[in-house]
């Protein structure tokens, strides 16, 4: 029998064949399969490259699906006009481990990420936590995840306004102009997108979402419970986007606790009692109640190779009706 030839997807197909709004309803099958172990998603291998760069390789496996996802992360590709990230996320059949299809790995990543964070704020901003709907968004960071996730919010929350914090005014300026043209082209949503004019976060501002590599609190306000907090960007023990005094107040969620244990510098740094961290899959699962409205929140993501299975589901799924 001959193997058909397998499809590679560039970035273009790859964000076509992984709506938001149907990735989030895969991540939130995913985080309960991966919490009950239905998908098996081992720790990722790091292995060094020149400069600073580092090699990821992140598999998972499921009754249903079989991914492997290697992405290069190269710091020093800035000044040669390269892209941070290379990879690519491999789909393969469950049960001959033949190749099915290839996906452009940076793209992946980035909308399973925005996909993440947007489960968080469904379920907990969600009529089912007495929270009301988001209306208005603070992207803290100007890079490719605060663009992701700026579309995320366009096409899952349009009619909430977006504020954007970078690390200097022009550069929020910019992002905003840039990133809401090439919404109204793609899309034709005229997106309300805002560079914050001063430090102060808008009171109206009900959801913070920290999207940086830095090794200093760009989030540090007294915890509101009205406003959901969530951080995204710091990912290694050495890396702290939210400050001890938003963390020690609220309650504290993760997207993966075995990840976070030793990956999320916020909680690391901040000295938190793991034993007093939810995984976001017990609350999904219903084996754990969600806070009460009176209570402030929480959510730090880390990712894992489990998203990206969930990611490639959505996928499958497409190219199967196509």
């Amino acid at each position: 029998m001959t193997q058909p030839t397998t499809q590679i997807f560039d970035a273009a197909a790859t964000a076509r064949l992984t709506p938001y709004a149907k990735l989030v309803e895969a991540l939130k099958t995913a985080s309960i399969d991966y919490a009950q172990q239905r998908i098996v998603s081992p720790e990722r291998l790091v292995v060094p490259l020149n400069a600073g760069g580092i090699m990821l390789s992140m598999p998972a496996t499921a009754p249903d699906l079989g991914i492997h996802k290697l992405v290069n992360v190269c710091p020093a590709n800035g000044p040669r006009g390269l892209p941070t990230i290379h990879g690519q996320v491999m789909a393969f059949d469950a049960d001959t481990g033949a190749t099915l299809f290839i996906l452009d790995g940076p793209t992946v990543t980035g909308r399973r990420t925005a996909a993440m964070s947007m489960l968080g704020v469904q379920t907990f901003k969600g009529g089912a936590s007495g929270k009301s709907a988001p209306r208005a968004f603070l992207l803290i960071g100007t890079g490719t995840q605060a663009a992701n996730h700026a579309q995320a919010i366009s096409e899952l929350f349009p009619a909430a306004t977006v504020w954007v914090k970078g690390h200097a005014a022009g550069k929020a300026e910019a992002f905003c102009n840039s990133l809401a043209s090439q919404l109204h082209q793609s899309q034709g949503n005229a997106m309300n997108l805002r560079p914050l004019p001063g430090s102060d976060v808008p009171d109206e501002v009900d959801v913070v979402i920290a999207l940086t590599t830095s090794r200093q609190a760009v989030y540090d306000d007294a915890p509101r419970a009205e406003r959901l907090v969530i951080g995204v960007g710091a990912f290694t023990p050495q890396m702290l986007e939210l400050g001890a005094h938003t963390v020690h107040g609220s309650a504290l969620y993760v997207d993966d606790l075995a990840g976070a244990r030793h990956e999320a510098g916020d909680f690391i740094q901040a000295g938190v009692d793991w034993a007093n961290v939810t995984g976001i899959a017990a609350l999904l699962d219903g084996s754990a109640s969600l806070p009460a409205a009176s209570t402030p929140v929480l959510f730090k993501t880390v990712g894992c190779a489990a998203w990206d299975l969930g990611a490639c589901r959505v996928a499958h799924e497409a190219l199967q009706h196509n």
